[in-house]
């Protein structure tokens, strides 16, 4: 049924729900409807609680820009430039030449063939512009010029300057330049063809537009493509039919669109010739591009096709947001400039360190690039893009298809989630909730909240005649009738398929039966001004073979009545009957359910005989004295575990608010039944004290429910009151308020995260940090503006996403402390090689056997890593949470930033060249703004913090390099070369020594050869880099443990990491005793095992120090835990534990 054919949610004295925002006079609610709430600048009396504020550059720009961009963008989506639903038939027909006959449309000539094509070739096809799209040739380019990739191409760079500069000393660089530069190319081709996949998997899934349309051209009706659909062209409309253009309505019969996807409305609107309404999306004769019809059919006139329709234009204003960089993207990005930064400098350093102590340029070129090198992690941008790539793969195997690898970790990041409702929260599946007959409510199902007393007996007075109802009095088809009632498409209006689907799963087999053995002889169809459903079928009983069946809204039907069925009787509706009914009505409408009414009226044989033909225009049926049998509610049920899954996002620190274009009060309902609202509006709060509104403290409630059309009259200081507010809907909202609502979020600091499934959400799904799109409900132009996709439309796997969002950042986080470790051993010794000096400790091809072997094998394993603890990451807070500390924090930097230009005629933002953003990169170091900003403390978490910096480089770091010296000059030693001698030794300046040609070296008598000076060396340099492979293993399970001790079960569950440091010592032995790989990586066949032990002994030191520093951090900076939210409910409910495409299940 309509949305008027039932009762809108309305306030009620005793026990409505309270409300914040007022509804503008056309959603006044009530039976008299001339109640008004308080308007919104009841918010703008929240006391400011900041100091004044620099105004964001998001917020800033729009502001600047609304009045350019109002016609050209935002404006689109309502100010749409159709204004044909204004004109008559006549003028329409004139307009596009084309003849149609209102009286009988099916007779309409329509364009001829030559009209049409010679428009088609003029305006091109029926279809939505795709939007503009990289070649795969600059998507792999821009995966290539990540920062990360670009060190890596520095480096082999600088690896090939170094073999110019000093080419015996430096063969090895042929290679190494040439490994580093493959691996920058690989880890972009892995990133490159993860988004291609992705967007494959997407192309297969998007539709634009119908395959087939029917319309009348040359007096014919045919069958043609939708995209070969023009202007002008006289469409025939019917049931099931996705619409293919916007088009004016001439003629219907009781033609209903779906217009959900363009408005959020989830009630079918009827369309038909005529109109009162000026905005052309409210018109009542136009029907849009991409809607659907529900029931009925028409004839309607093509006023615009392709770009040009609603649908267009909006598609239009998703392709002008700009996407904003993920969260992950932006800390990799520091990290690499901090980095890049560091080895800049400590080249630099040592450059001039080297010309000071050598007076040899090429040499301290040579030492200066080496150093740089050192510096680079080369593996760890392989695995972050493979730990990325693994969990993308383990989110699809959970119904998440994940567009943009980064935006796997960006939802694990988002600190509000911003949903839409129809279709989202809800199944857009209206289901039947209460039943009230004979004075007894009944629930129809088994939620923790529904009242009434379970329909056991389908027989039962009254039950009876509502199924029947339901069952005969309807207009819905199936797409088939061979299979049970849950597995059927129901085509029609929702409201009424949510009585069909009840009764055929009460009835069971009966259903399927009642039409046939009880035939309809006479029906009057739903309409605006009855508002009522009428049928008389041959339903036999003591009086005579007809009866009549009426359902629809409640004041209407009971109008009609003069009688109400009492067990098995029927008696005068008396005022206690009637008191009964008022009481029953408006607990039924306070819980934001759509009500009908039920009754019905057995005719009498002797004046109405089975054989009397009923006529609609001269109504010769009866239309009074009908027997009110009951009432029954109705309402869009929320999704399979969506209760849950909210609670579960509350628990983790996340605000989760509704943005929906439904109705307020219906909206609210939902919310409290979901754990979106758990707490008392300003209304509800000064209706249980008795205190006027204006009384009311901000501190005294938690809930807020805004209204579209006020979002335009918000300031700034009612825009922070509303996001202080943990429990927040927005209804009636437009495409333009949601882009408002996403902007005014980010410009807080939220990571902000939006799901919708419409055409009117996909604006602020491009404009998000994360868009969320819904596969099976969701319309084309939203899964194109997504990053992700939930491709069961399962609203719990965005929880399951978060988690393992938040899983993979900590094990990202894990496996960076892990990797970055080696780096201080990797350096310290050339720093000593020319300081002190001594013997090179480590050669160039041995850092890449660290980097690109056993410490990728170890770091990949993390992307398997469990959660410490089972629900420990959805306890802690956001990584960035939203603050009042963290808004000004981020205002004052705002402030200090210099502002972009705007363009006054496109509002947009005026970029500057790439040449002046990079020499404002190279300068900013420089300012005191840009230190200001780097050591500002910021309450939230990053991906390479100071305590990961302090751990891989100075705390583990230092520990696993006083490890490689001791074992390097034990080793030494073990041959005769003490410390002392090898410094002298590294020292001379006349010989070279440690080479296999080296003179002769005596001390104490002893006579070293270069042989021997050789193999003694690599012998301490495989001792070395064993030491670091040992140290590194006890990091692997130390770094592994961040919310407990680095002891216990948890440290071994994953069982990859034994298969990861396990290959890396297969490895290891490979290249020392497989001749010749030792004489390609400098290390020595004669290595004793023996002495790794000294660095098991260090790998312990260092699992003591790491517990004594974990307890030592949780007494000084404990952990935060989210606290407990009061009121959520967990447990299971009917709609949790049944499966969605279940509406009810008998109880007997």
């Amino acid at each position: 049924m309509p949305e008027d054919a039932s009762h809108e949610p309305k306030p009620l004295g005793g026990g409505g729900l309270p409300r914040t925002i007022t509804f503008t006079a056309d959603e006044t609610l009530g039976a008299g409807g001339n109640q008004r709430a308080p308007h919104l600048r009841n918010l703008r009396t929240f006391p400011s609680r900041e100091a004044p504020r620099a105004t964001s550059p998001i917020i800033e720009k729009s502001e600047k820009s609304e009045k350019a961009s109002a016609e050209a963008s935002g404006e689109k989506a309502k100010n749409v430039d159709i204004t044909e639903h204004l004109l008559s038939l006549m003028e329409v027909c004139e307009k596009f030449s084309v003849q149609a006959n209102a009286d009988h449309p099916q007779d309409s000539f329509g364009l001829s063939s030559t009209q049409a094509a010679d428009l088609l070739a003029r305006h091109g096809p029926n279809t939505l512009t795709p939007p503009k799209k990289k070649s795969s040739w600059r998507k792999f380019l821009a995966c290539l010029t990540s920062l990360f990739n670009l060190m890596l191409i520095a480096a082999g760079i600088l690896e090939y300057i170094l073999l110019g500069i000093d080419y015996k000393n430096n063969k090895a660089n042929i290679y190494m330049g040439a490994i580093l530069i493959v691996v920058a190319f690989i880890n972009a081709a892995v990133e490159w063809w993860q988004q291609r996949k992705s967007e494959n998997t997407l192309a297969a899934l998007l539709k634009m537009i119908p395959a087939k349309t029917h319309v009348i051209r040359d007096r014919k009706l045919e069958s043609i493509q939708s995209a070969d659909v023009v202007a002008g062209d006289v469409l025939f409309l019917r049931m099931g039919d996705k619409i293919p253009a916007d088009c004016y309505v001439f003629s219907s019969s009781d033609l209903k669109v779906d217009n959900s996807s363009l408005t959020g409305e989830s009630e079918p609107q009827e369309r038909g010739a005529g109109n009162s309404m000026r905005n052309p999306l409210e018109a009542t004769n136009l029907a849009f591009n991409g809607t659907l019809a529900v029931s009925g059919e028409a004839y309607a006139i093509v006023v615009r096709t392709g770009d040009n329709t609603v649908l267009g234009q909006i598609a239009g204003l998703t392709a002008g947001e700009e996407k904003a960089k993920s969260p992950l993207n932006h800390e990799i990005s520091i990290f690499v400039r901090i980095i890049a930064s560091v080895a800049i400098f400590t080249a630099a350093v040592f450059f001039i360190a080297g010309m000071a102590l050598y007076k040899d340029f090429p040499f301290a070129i040579n030492f200066a690039i080496g150093t740089f090198v050192a510096w680079v992690p080369e593996g760890l941008p392989a695995t972050v893009t493979m730990l990325l790539t693994i969990a993308a793969k383990r989110m699809a195997a959970e119904n998440v298809l994940v567009k943009d690898l980064q935006g796997v970790e960006t939802l694990g990041a988002i600190t509000l989630l911003a949903t839409d409702k129809t279709g989202t929260l809800t199944r857009n599946q209206m289901t039947v909730c209460n039943v009230w007959t004979n004075g007894i409510m009944y629930a129809a199902t088994r939620g923790h909240n529904d009242m009434g007393e379970p329909i056991s007996d389908v027989a039962a007075k009254g039950i009876r005649e509502v199924l029947y109802t339901s069952a005969l009095c309807r207009s819905v088809k199936f797409d088939r009738t061979d299979v049970s009632m849950d597995k059927r498409q129901l085509l029609g209006d929702a409201t009424e398929s949510g009585l069909v689907r009840f009764a055929g799963m009460r009835l069971g087999e009966e259903f399927d039966e009642l039409l046939p053995r009880h035939a309809k002889v006479f029906e009057i169809p739903f309409n605006s001004a009855n508002k009522w459903m009428l049928s008389i079928h041959r339903l036999p009983h003591a009086s005579g073979p007809l009866t009549l069946l009426i359902k629809g809204a409640p004041e209407r039907v009971l109008r009609l009545c003069s009688t109400i069925l009492s067990g098995d009787v029927v008696m005068p509706l008396t005022d206690v009957q009637r008191a009964q009914y008022d009481e029953t009505y408006e607990y039924m409408a306070s819980q934001g359910h759509r009500v009908l009414a039920f009754a019905q009226l057995q005719l009498d044989g002797s004046e109405y005989p089975d054989s009397y033909g009923f006529d609609r225009k001269k109504e010769n049926y009866p239309v009074s004295g009908y027997t009110f049998v009951g009432l029954t509610s109705l309402e869009d049920p929320p999704k399979h575990g969506v209760r849950e899954a909210i609670g579960r996002c509350r628990s983790a620190g996340i605000q989760v608010m509704m943005v929906t274009g439904d109705h307020p009060l219906t909206a609210e309902a939902i919310g409290r039944k979901i754990n979106l609202v758990l707490g008392e509006t300003r209304e509800g709060v000064a209706k249980r004290t008795g205190r006027p509104i204006e009384d009311i403290g901000e501190d005294e409630f938690d809930a807020v429910v805004i209204h579209g059309e006020h979002i335009a009259e918000m300031t700034d200081n009612d825009w922070d009151a509303v996001f202080r507010k943990p429990e927040v809907i927005f209804a009636r909202t437009s495409p333009k308020n949601k882009l408002e609502i996403v902007a005014r979020a980010q410009a807080l600091g939220h990571i902000c995260g939006v799901t919708g499934d419409g055409v009117n959400d996909s604006p602020a799904l491009k404009k998000a940090d994360l868009g969320i799109a819904m596969n099976e409900s969701g319309s084309d132009v939203s899964k194109e503006a997504a990053s992700m996709i939930i491709l069961d439309d399962n609203f719990a796997s965005i929880v399951k996403g978060i988690e393992e969002g938040r899983l993979i950042f900590a094990n990202l986080k894990k496996s960076i402390r892990y990797t970055l470790t080696h780096s201080t051993p990797e350096v310290i010794p050339q720093i000593l090689y020319i300081i002190v000096p001594l013997p090179p400790m480590i050669t160039s091809i041995m850092i890449l056997v660290i980097d690109l072997g056993f410490e990728i094998l170890a770091a990949l394993t993390y992307a398997w890593e469990p959660a410490e603890s089972a629900n420990g990451l959805m306890k802690l807070p956001p990584r960035k949470p939203v603050t009042m500390r963290s808004i000004a924090q981020l205002r004052a930097r705002n402030a200090r930033q210099p502002q972009a230009p705007i363009d006054p005629a496109t509002g947009k933002l005026v970029l500057e060249s790439r040449g002046k953003r990079i020499l404002q990169a190279m300068r900013a170091p420089f300012s005191k703004v840009w230190w200001q900003d780097l050591t500002e403390k910021s309450d939230g978490e990053i991906l390479v913090d100071g305590d990961l910096l302090s751990w891989s480089y100075l705390e583990a770091g230092l520990i696993s390099t006083i490890s490689l010296i001791v074992v390097f000059f034990v080793i030494l030693n073990h041959h005769g070369i003490s410390p002392k001698q090898a410094r002298l030794m590294a020292k001379a300046t006349d010989e070279d020594y440690f080479n296999k040609d080296s003179p002769d070296y005596i001390y104490n008598g002893r006579i070293f050869t270069g042989e021997d000076q050789f193999y003694a060396l690599n012998e301490a340099r495989t001792g070395v880099i064993f030491s670091i492979y040992i140290l590194q293993v006890f990091n692997l399970f130390i770094c592994k443990a961040r919310l407990r001790l680095p002891f216990g079960k948890f440290m071994f569950r994953n069982v990859r990491t034994f298969y990861g440091f396990s290959a890396g010592l297969l490895l290891l032995v490979i290249i020392t005793y497989i001749p010749p790989l030792n004489t390609v990586f400098n290390s020595s066949y004669k290595s004793i095992p023996l002495y790794w032990l000294i660095a098991v002994g260090f790998g312990f030191l260092l699992l003591a120090y790491a517990t004594a520093r974990m307890l030592v951090l949780r007494k000084s900076r404990p952990l935060k835990w989210n606290p407990t939210i009061d009121g959520l409910h967990m447990h299971p409910t009917v709609w949790s534990t049944r499966h969605t495409t279940r509406s009810i299940e008998p109880t007997a």
